[in-house]
């Protein structure tokens, strides 16, 4: 063989070497998280809806976008400088066909789309309750009674508090599958968003103010929680796996969660406090990694979280979790009615 022959092999294995490292490099991310169920992957019948209809929009807006993707680079090669045969127009400026077509298809895909998307966003509205009419016009079964949940985002972690079984769990959420999550939620800190893109879509939270988004798995498998809504330092860490289980590993979890350390006011003091879970075990001296399970002993806990600010007084800078000078010991919580 000869020596250009060599090089020409050593190129051509050297192009194809780069090739699946790039190819590697975009899909081993995808990979290691096919584990995670995702926005594209649901294990719930709201994010199959919501899946869909990312699908049909981008295939139906595909109509409008790719004339131009491709038209462009035709027209930019027909009409080079050394194209001798491309009509050269310098007065052209008007073409009724050419402006009809242009204005015309984006404005029925815009109106075909915003009919049908605003009566898929009233099917799957986040503040409707998850029932048997539901179930029958999408398609899914329910197997249970509803699970309350009210949700608190803190800096930089998300507390649940499940009010019926007297338990709550920091950095994890926990759903029996067949059963409708009705959720609260709230922030004891500034503004925030929770997703949890296999089950369900965004939804914002503010402090003093109640916001709601229901949900429901129909298998089991798990998506991460996270928050959207850039908040600080601890932004990227504020994570929460989404589990959901069946009836008996979801029975078998509240037992278990029944038997740990109580929280109280005092230790959601502690835990409204900035920092993730690795710090909120080490104020609260407990051993160990992943989710905080507790015992709930601190009755209408959420209520009492947006109570603080709805006293009609500003929060002082020492009682607001999240603040610089914020202080567990002496920020107390406000009581509510029972």
């Amino acid at each position: 063989m000869s020596p250009d022959a060599d090089m020409s092999s050593a190129r051509h294995l050297g192009a194809a070497y780069r090739c699946a490292l790039l190819f590697a490099l975009l899909f081993a991310p995808s990979l290691a998280v096919a584990e995670v169920q995702g926005f594209l992957t649901p294990f719930g019948a709201i994010a199959r809806v919501q899946r869909t209809e990312l699908i049909w929009a981008t295939a139906i807006t595909m109509i409008a976008i790719l004339p131009v993707l491709i038209g462009t680079p035709l027209i930019l090669w027909w009409y080079r400088r050394g194209n001798t045969r491309a009509t050269y127009r310098p007065q052209w400026h008007f073409n009724t066909k050419l402006e009809i077509l242009m204005w015309g298809v984006p404005t029925i895909i815009i109106v075909a789309l915003s009919v049908w998307l605003t009566q898929a966003v009233f099917r799957i509205d986040p503040y409707r309750d998850i029932d048997a009419e539901m179930a029958e016009g999408m398609d899914f079964e329910i197997t249970g009674p509803p699970v309350p949940v009210d949700v608190v985002g803190l800096d930089w972690k998300w507390l649940f508090i499940y009010p019926e079984e007297n338990i709550a769990s920091v950095g994890e959420l926990v759903l029996p599958v067949g059963r409708p999550a009705d959720m609260r939620l709230t922030t004891d800190t500034v503004m925030q968003s929770f997703m949890a893109p296999g089950l369900a879509g965004q939804i914002y939270t503010m402090a003093g103010m109640v916001t709601q988004l229901s949900m429901i798995a129909d298998s089991p498998g798990t998506t991460v929680g996270q928050n959207t809504q850039y908040n600080g330092t601890g932004f990227p860490a504020q994570r929460a796996p989404v589990r959901a289980l069946s009836a008996e590993d979801y029975a078998d979890w509240v037992e278990t969660a029944r038997g740990a350390p109580e929280l109280d006011a005092e230790t959601y003091g502690v835990l409204a406090q900035s920092g993730d879970i690795a710090k909120a075990r080490t104020d609260l001296g407990r051993e160990g990694d992943g989710p905080l399970v507790f015992s709930l002993a601190a009755p209408r806990l959420f209520d009492r979280v947006v109570a603080r600010y709805r006293s009609g007084e500003p929060v002082p800078p020492e009682a607001q979790p999240g603040s610089p000078v914020y202080d567990p010991e002496t920020a107390s919580l406000p009581e509510v009615p029972q």
